[in-house]
């Protein structure tokens, strides 16, 4: 496992842990729940270690769910973006090809261009920006050099289990919380993705799953972000101000695609774990909110 103190990744581990011995690679101190696994502090830029890694663990099957994600820092630092994002992945992709292993690598709805999403697995990738251009070129370093090999790709994804890193889903918890407004963008949709529901999807496309090629593992629906604001407090029982904006206003350093969100039929058609509609993500967003902070 790759990016193992994401949020994708961390869900992945939880979900291993006690069915297969696992190695969870991540940048810096572990943040993980302890127990059940090794972990190893690698940053995914260093892809010899990657390598020699996965390697002396000799890994059977690697989800690889590491990348620099900040999609801004990577407009500010294109080097930094394609270490971690391409030759990282290239790395990955090497070792599995080494070892005979099965890879599947994590990616995102950045590598289209958000004119006429949502989008199928068999529309034209166009990414703009730092971000999604290295994604896609992940993409296409790991399909060319892993044999078996699949790419899932996902879409905001969010979580409220403990030690989980914010997202937009937390903040609005928190801020309406704290009588602070929500700023949203009503011009950029989206397809949420709980991050235990696409963990539990690329597990099964990774372990009991032969498919090859890419594969939308998301959340069911497509919403723009101020519904999606207004729906999590709907459900957390929260009043206050969600402030629509666009995404121009923000003079945000890197471009977001606008129309974007993924179509998941395949994913549907294919897997046992279905993607799941929004409401019954939410259902469970909550569950784990509640678990974590009962007030």
């Amino acid at each position: 496992m790759t990016g193992a103190n994401g949020l994708l990744g961390g869900a992945a581990v939880a979900g291993l842990v006690g069915r297969h011995e696992v190695l969870a690679l991540g940048r810096g101190p572990c943040r993980l729940s302890p127990g059940g696994f090794t972990w190893a502090a690698i940053d995914l830029g260093d892809g010899p270690a990657v390598e020699a890694a996965l390697r002396e663990f000799r890994a059977e099957a690697v989800l690889h769910a590491g990348a620099m994600t900040d999609v801004d820092g990577c407009e500010k630092d294109p080097r930094a973006a394609w270490s971690a994002n391409v030759d990282g992945s290239a790395a990955v992709a090497r070792a599995c090809r080494e070892l005979g292993s099965r890879l599947v690598a994590v990616s995102t709805d950045y590598v289209f261009d958000g004119e006429s999403g949502p989008y199928g697995e068999d529309d034209r990738p166009n990414p703009r920006g730092v971000y999604a251009r290295t994604k896609r070129c992940g993409e296409e370093a790991v399909l060319l050099l892993a044999p078996d090999c699949a790419v899932a790709r996902v879409a905001v994804v969010y979580s409220g289990r403990p030690g989980a890193k914010s997202t937009f889903a937390t903040q609005v918890v928190e801020k309406l919380s704290r009588g602070e407004p929500v700023y949203a963008f009503s011009d950029q949709f989206v397809s949420p993705t709980l991050a235990e529901n696409a963990a539990a999807m690329t597990l099964e496309l990774l372990l009991e799953n032969a498919y090859r090629g890419v594969l939308h593992t998301s959340g069911a629906t497509v919403l723009d972000r101020v519904e999606f604001a207004r729906r999590v407090a709907d459900r957390f029982g929260l009043k206050g101000d969600i402030v629509p904006r666009r995404t121009a206003e923000a003079r945000l350093p890197a471009p977001r695609p606008l129309r974007a969100g993924l179509r998941v039929e395949r994913a549907a058609a294919l897997l046992r774990e279905q993607p799941l509609p929004f409401e019954a993500a939410l259902e469970r967003f909550y569950a784990q909110w509640m678990a974590r902070d009962p007030r």
